[in-house]
This record gives structure tokens, sequence and C-alpha cells, in this order.
């Protein structure tokens, strides 16, 4: 534990070598004039004090000299204190943000499917709590790298004032030293599983907050609070140990430099009676004693982190050094209206590989898919391929509808139009392009996948359909009334300055997925791909989104289920277990196709049935009423 410390510190100091130089120069210069105090006060005691008991007497240059001494030595100490504290400070800080930035830039370069098989609380330790850990030593090291010169300084200068003293005080070192061994040995596992068990107790509260409908709705509160409770209790019970450790060999490592000032001491009393050394040498040799302590203190301090500082850096180095990027090629798509696609025999699984793009474990980014993203399609059993040789074509401002039975690989194929994640083999081709030779952010200027699930921020609406993008409100509006969120928006209190809250609580599913689309027709995509994002909206609101689309630049891919959607694309690719079982019209669909006639006739069931059942429910009211 201790030799990978010293390996995270080594990290530390190359990171950031001129402050670490700073602050090591200016915890040397506390230490210097700390010995150097101790200097004082036996020459002051020698010359100024010891004499005027003698003689009855002093002199006021005598004592402006030792006032100026003292003064002087303890200016430069606490310059050496200031310029100690404020360069570690600045280091750690310098070090958590650099590394702060580097999980999160990594965070952002791997692919969704990495982040499937990883928890967002873990994540979210890893950035934080993790990062904080693994620089916590950073701060009292320079004083312990300082301590020690002080240490060198004031064993030569005790050894210099008395060689028999200094034999007895020295003794106190060995104990002082095998006490720290245990203390190490006792402390590191502890402090590590309480390091650990922080992670595991935001994973929770995060799965708490992300799962609160449910959890509201299905009175899962009490079971939530028990499950989150007794994670608490055990990382209350790891801090315990943890203190109860410190707190027994704290008073220890405290007591050790006392017993050695009392020997030293007592010999020393011995020997000034003899006459072996001066009143001054004593008093100069007990009050470098007494520091000692300190030193010793600034070394448990370091020591003490180390633990949490390892398990930190292992939890950090897990995200860096993680693999399964999506690389990029170098190519541009040129032009402004409408693209086209091919997809060109793609196949997926999950335990597939991905031909370009190992991760760390050895598979592919490729064959985790979806996992937890969503979609209905994350994977027949958990595994096994999903889609099998798709290969389909939509021209220059077609309209594509997918459709098929739940686990057929739709929301599969949507991530893989907008290269969420790569097949393991197969082709798609944007204007005749592999999307995966386009540059970075090549395709997401070309390409806009609306799903299913719409994520809105704690923002306004014009936040929400811009995300930082550089629009005039007129282009809002016209994204807006495109995606049939114009009427409610103006009916809003503060129209596109109304904030929607915290995943945009304050509207309906219906609104939200409207505004999700407006948001990527904000950016005129020339490919726009639709996960069934319009699932929670009117039959008849939806109509007329997509009737609005098809007048726009733009290619549209659509997941759809109700048989009034599907009858408006150019044509339909029905999906069969991973498989395009048929495609082309719905007409033609509809006469030789039997699983996708019954596919479309239930979906068609389904939603009267739904509709006679809320005009039902609203004739109870009425009557009630």
């Amino acid at each position: 534990m201790l030799r990978e410390g010293l390996r995270v510190l080594a990290v530390a100091i190359r990171a950031e070598p001129r402050i670490f130089t700073l602050s090591v120069i200016a915890s040397a210069l506390y230490a210097a004039m700390t010995v150097a105090t101790a200097w004082v006060l036996g020459w002051a005691t020698d010359e100024i004090v010891l004499p005027a008991f003698r003689d009855g007497r002093t002199t006021a240059g005598a004592l402006t000299a030792g006032a100026l001494a003292i003064t002087g030595v303890a200016f430069l100490k606490a310059l050496g204190v200031a310029g100690r504290r404020f360069f570690a400070g600045l280091m750690q800080y310098r070090l958590q943000a650099t590394y702060r930035r580097a999980v999160t830039r990594q965070y952002l370069r791997l692919p969704l499917a990495w982040h499937h098989r990883h928890p967002t609380g873990q994540l979210l330790s890893n950035a934080n709590a993790d990062v904080e850990a693994v620089w916590a030593p950073i701060a009292p090291l320079p004083m312990a790298v300082g301590v020690l010169f002080m240490l060198v300084i004031a064993a030569a200068s005790i050894l210099l004032a008395d060689v028999v003293i200094a034999i007895v005080g020295f003794l106190v070192f060995p104990a002082i030293a095998l006490l720290n061994v245990v203390y190490q040995r006792r402390l590191s596992p502890i402090a590590a599983r309480a390091q650990q068990l922080r992670a595991e107790v935001s994973e929770v509260a995060h799965e708490s907050f992300e799962g609160g409908l449910v959890i509201k709705t299905l009175g899962r509160e009490q079971i939530e609070t028990e499950r989150f409770a007794a994670r608490a209790e055990r990382l209350r019970d790891a801090n315990v140990a943890v203190g109860r450790v410190r707190g027994l060999f704290d008073p220890l490592l405290e007591a050790m430099p006392n017993l050695g000032v009392l020997a030293v001491l007592l010999i020393g009393s011995i020997r000034l009676e003899h006459g072996a050394i001066h009143a001054g040498d004593l008093v100069h040799v007990a009050y470098l004693f007494t520091l000692l302590a300190w030193p010793i203190r600034a070394l448990g301090w370091v020591l003490a982190e180390v633990p949490r500082s390892v398990v930190g850096w292992e939890r950090v180095r897990g995200v860096l050094d993680a693999t399964g990027s999506l690389p990029h090629g170098t190519r541009t798509l040129d032009g402004d209206t409408a693209a086209s696609l091919e997809v060109r025999e793609v196949r997926f699984g999950y335990d597939a590989p991905s031909r370009d793009h190992p991760d760390e474990d050895g598979t592919r980014d490729g064959a985790r898919g979806k996992g937890r993203g969503g979609g209905d399609d994350a994977g027949d059993d958990g595994g096994g391929p999903v889609l099998r040789d798709v290969s389909f074509t939509v021209p220059a401002g077609g309209t594509v509808a997918v459709v098929g039975p739940t686990g057929s690989g739709k929301s599969t194929l949507t991530g893989l139009l907008v290269r969420l994640v790569d097949p393991a083999a197969g082709t798609v081709l944007l204007d005749g392009v592999d999307v995966r030779d386009l540059r970075q952010g090549g395709l997401a200027a070309t390409a806009a996948l609306v799903p299913q699930q719409a994520f809105l921020f704690d923002d306004t609406v014009r936040g929400n359909v811009t995300l930082g993008l550089e629009v005039p409100d007129e282009a809002v509006w016209e994204a807006l009334r495109v995606a049939q969120a114009d009427g409610f928006v103006a009916a809003l209190p503060s129209g596109l300055n109304t904030r929607v809250g915290e995943r945009g609580a304050t509207l309906s599913g219906g609104q939200r997925q409207r505004l999700a689309l407006a948001r990527a027709m904000v950016r005129r995509p020339r490919l726009l791909v639709l996960d069934d994002a319009t699932s929670s909206v009117d039959p008849q609101v939806e109509t007329r989104i997509l009737r609005g689309l098809r007048e726009t630049a733009a290619t549209v891919v659509v997941v759809a289920y109700r048989k009034a959607t599907i009858s408006l694309a150019d044509e339909i690719v029905y999906l069969e277990h991973g498989r395009v079982a048929d495609q082309g019209g719905h007409a033609e669909l509809l006469a030789r196709s039997t699983g996708y006639r019954n596919l479309v006739n239930a979906y068609e069931r389904a939603d009267e049935e739904r509709r006679a059942a809320e005009q039902a429910a609203a004739e109870d009211e009425e009557a009630l009423a």
C-alpha cells in the first residue's frame, strides 16, 4: 500500500513540479525557522536571561536584540507557513481539477455501450469523491517533506549541543517508526473499505433519485429507505472503525516525543548539575524535542491518507485506462439537402464483437448494444445476435417506417444509424460515405436521433431546444411549429423563457416528446431518426407532425406502431427476430405479410380500445358531475 501510495505521489510531483518545489521551499523555510527558534531561545537564555538574573539588571540593547531575533525568526516562520499552505493547496486543487476534467473527457469519449455497463452513481463517484481521495495526501505532503528537513537540522543541532542527550532522545525514534508501521497496517484495509462504501452509497442514492416515480407509485419508499440505510450504516461503521484506529494511535504518536522530552530533561538536568552542558544547551535541546511531535504528526497525516488515495487512484485509472472509443475518419458530408441512407448487411449482437473497437474487458463495444439504455430490443435474452444481415436503402428525402414486434431490433437499429455503437459486421452509409469515416462531429451535424424517452434539462424551453446552439428565436419557433409544439409553448406563462423543471416535470409526456423533436429540427438535420418518438402524442397530432416532416429537407426513418403513421411512409421495413422479414409499401405488406398484418392490426385494436376506455371514463366523470 505504501509503495503504491508513493507512486501516486510521484505522479502528482511530476504533474506540478514547480508548485511542488515552491511549497517544499516554503516548508523548508518553516522547518529551518522552527529549529532556529530553539537556537534563539537557547541564545537568549545564555546571553540575556541568565545574565539578568546574575547581575540583577539588563540593558535595553540586550532586550531589543532578543526581541528582534525572536520576531525575525517568527516572521520568517510565518512566511514559510503561508507559502507552504498556499502552494500545497494550489497544487492539490489543480490536480483535482485536472483529473476531474480528464475523467469527464473520458466519459464523453467512451461509447454509450461502455456507460451501459457502469452504474451512474459509480461514475459520479469516480469524478468527484475518488478524485478528491486520490489527491488528499497532497495538502500535507510538502509539510511532510519539509519536516524531514527539520528532523535533519534538529538532529544535527542536538548532536552539536550534547551527544549523550542526543543518544537518549533518539531512542524514541525506533519506537515511533514501529508504531507508525503498526498504525498503517491496521488503518489501510479499513480506510480502503470506507472509500469503496462511499461509492456504493452514491450508487444507491442515484438509483433512488432516478427511480423516484417508480418508488412513489409502487409504494417502495420504506424499502428504498432501508436499502439506502443499510449501505449508509456500513459506511458509518467503516468510518467509525477508521476513527477508532486513529483515536488509539494518535495519542500514542503524540505521547512518544513527549516521553523523549521527559527523558532528555531528566538526563540533561543531571549533566547540567555536573557542569557537562550549559543551561542554554538544555533549553535548546528540550525545545527541539518538544517539536518532534509535529514532524511525526505531519508524516502520519500523509500516511493516513495513502490507503484512500490508492483506492481512489485505482478507481480513477479504471476510467482513464478504459478503451473502446469510436475512432473517426477525416471525411465530411457536403450539402444541406436530405441525405441518402444505405444499410448494408448489418449484423449486431451483445456477444458478437464489433470489429473495430475492443474495450477493457476484452470484448468489443459494439457487442453490448443498448443495455440499460432503453428501447424494446435491448437484447433477446441478454445475449445473442439482435440484428442479422439487415439491408435497406432510403433515398434522399424519403420516409421509411421500421416496424416489428418487441425484441426485433428496432431501437438497436436506430442507434446504429447515428453511430451510438458500431455494427459487428456490415456498413451504414450516408450519401455513400461510411459513417465510420466521417470526422468527429460530422455525423452529429448531419443526423439527429429523437429517442422515445425524451430527456429535458431544468432549463427554459429555449435552452432545451437550442442546447447552446446560437439560433434566432424565429428558427426556434419554426422548429416548434414542425413539432406541433408552438401552440402549447405560446400558452406557457413566459413562452420560450418558461422553465420546464427537472426532466421537464411541468410538462406532459407528449409535450416533452415534441420539445425533443423540436430540439432535433432546429439543427436542420439531413437525416432524422425517430425511435417511437411520438408514442405519447395524440394520433392526430402525430399525423400532422409526420406530414410536416415530409416538407422539410430531411430523410426520415421512424420506428412506428400506429397504422395512420405507418401509412404515411414511402416504404416500410418489417423486422422479425433481427432480420428484414419484408419491405415495401403499406398496402403491399398488408396483402402479403401475415406477421405484418397481424402486428399492425393488433396495434390498431389496442389504440381503439384505449380510446374507447378514455371516452368511457370521460362519460363517467360527466355523469357523476
